[in-house]
């Protein structure tokens, strides 16, 4: 499991370059700065309460962890 900070700050760290790739693309695309800086940051904002979610619900799920076993010698 991790903590609730560990997931919020790879959550934020992800959606800074997520975002400045999104305003990038959307940039390329329509050469609105304005527009491109509102819709990147919009869209991200919205990913990152769901990433969040999606991260949380993963440390519940068991699939492909390697249960860790105690020794005792």
């Amino acid at each position: 499991m991790e903590r609730h900070s560990r997931t919020i700050v790879k959550t934020l760290t992800w959606r800074v370059i997520a975002t400045l790739t999104t305003i990038g693309v959307i940039y390329l695309f329509d050469k609105d700065v304005k527009n491109s800086i509102v819709i990147g940051i919009s869209a991200n904002v919205i990913k990152m309460f769901l990433y969040y979610l999606h991260e949380r619900l993963w440390n519940r799920i068991t699939f492909g962890r390697i249960e860790s076993q105690d020794y005792s010698i």
